[in-house]
């Protein structure tokens, strides 16, 4: 529809036990309590709330808890028709007005082997999905017949809102409006509480997808950058970076280390758990501690999840579709990949920075190394720095504001602030 909109995370319990409701009832109730929630927190606005559910055979399912759950459950519900309901609830804030309709769907799929089932989990995770497919993805795949709504069965039944958008005379295609409840964009949006930021955080992409996106990211760079072949700095990178990972924030994902063969005094990271040393910048640490502070730096981007967060704020879209995708073609992924590279590359906001030392700093004593590593090789980087003569924009080249990060290191540590630490602070100070 081309309108602008926030997410409100509201915390509703759904109701999946019907009692003397209807399932159009059940669901109706459900997306009004959603969508009341919501409105509280608007002054001036249309606030939208949904939600889905599965019905076959008189028993009601939503996403599955376990993999023998999901096989159960696909299984079954590829045996016979299902019908999904998806109740809608509309509220104009200003106007005091409220709508609520319910929408249904009947569909049909072809009888599934246990083998197509384990194919078809092989590629994508049912953990996420209401009836453990996704019908706008592979699931398609296993699609014989829809009778009704189609975006229904996705989530949003669009023709229904729409009308109802028109009830309410919003000016549709121009208007700025509220969109709460469980949406999808772009495969499925989620708010997760962030342990390092305390605050709940909304993600366009899951876990899954990030890992891919980073898996066809690393693809392309694994043809653009030469490897190092010392193997014992590559084994110290990536033993050092076991144990910082064994003490970090986030356990959902495999990390992998890689050294490069580069000069240049940099290290990076991609979606997913991918971090690059150059081997500059291993030759050029002074032990192993410091060592551990830049790899603890990268990692605490991952933990924190700067690099998809940066991608999604760049809205390429098109680009963030093709990355995520289980079987791009390899033309998609090396102008996807590219295209992701330079928005990485460019650098993360000066707040992404100061965590991930923060971050950095912590894991380092954590896994029992020397802290203050950190701040050695920050005043070496900055060092480095000076010497430097000014040079166009390296790709490559991350980390800015080197004073300033020494000042929020020296901080994270328990240090005071020094008068050069006053100086170097920038627009507007760390807290």
């Amino acid at each position: 529809m081309g309108l602008k909109f926030k997410v409100f995370p509201v915390k509703v319990r759904e109701l999946r036990s019907r009692g003397n409701l209807s399932y159009a009832e059940l669901v109706k109730l459900n997306a009004l309590n959603k969508a009341k929630a919501a409105a509280i927190k608007v002054k001036n606005g249309i606030v939208i709330a949904a939600d889905t559910i599965s019905v076959e055979g008189g028993r009601i399912f939503g996403k599955p808890k376990n993999l023998k759950q999901a096989r159960v459950m696909l299984k079954r519900l590829s045996a016979a028709p299902q019908d999904v309901y998806t109740g809608l609830a509309v509220v104009d804030t200003e106007k005091g007005k409220v709508l609520v309709a319910a929408v249904k769907t009947r569909v049909y799929m072809h009888r599934l082997s246990d083998k197509e089932i384990n194919d078809y989990f092989s590629r994508v995770s049912p953990l996420d999905k209401a009836g453990s497919f996704d019908i706008q993805g592979r699931g398609a795949f296993f699609i014989r017949r829809v009778e009704g709504c189609f975006y229904n069965v996705v989530g949003l039944p669009l023709a229904e809102l729409y009308r109802m958008l028109r009830r309410l005379n919003a000016k549709l295609f121009t208007w700025c409006f509220l969109l709460t409840a469980v949406g999808i964009l772009l495969g499925g949006c989620s708010t997760e509480y962030s342990v390092v930021t305390g605050q709940e955080e909304q993600y366009y992409y899951s876990t899954e997808r990030e890992v891919q996106m980073g898996r066809n990211i690393a693809k392309q760079a694994a043809e653009q950058l030469k490897p190092a072949q010392d193997p014992l700095m590559v084994k110290r990178v990536k033993d050092i970076g076991k144990s910082i990972v064994a003490v970090c924030d986030r356990k959902d994902i495999d990390y992998e280390f890689e050294v490069i063969d580069d000069p240049e005094v940099n290290a990076f990271s991609l979606p997913g758990g991918f971090v690059y040393v150059n081997s500059g910048l291993v030759e050029k640490v002074a032990s192993d501690d410091e060592l551990a502070g830049v790899i603890g730096h990268e990692v605490g981007h991952i933990v924190a999840r700067h690099s998809i967060k940066r991608l999604q704020g760049s809205q390429l879209y098109t680009v963030l579709m093709v990355l995520a995708s289980q079987a791009p073609s390899s033309g998609q992924v090396a102008t996807a990949a590219d295209a992701a590279i330079t928005q990485l590359m460019l650098g993360y906001s000066r707040e992404d920075e100061f965590l991930a030392d923060q971050l950095g700093t912590r894991y380092l004593k954590k896994a029992g190394y020397n802290p203050q590593a950190m701040l050695t090789f920050l005043l070496t980087l900055q060092k480095i720095d000076k010497k430097r003569p000014l040079q166009p924009m390296n790709s490559y080249k991350t980390h800015p504001y080197v004073p300033d990060r020494i000042r929020v290191v020296r901080q994270e540590l328990g240090g005071h602030m020094r008068f050069n630490d006053y100086i170097n602070i920038q627009d507007v100070p760390h807290n």
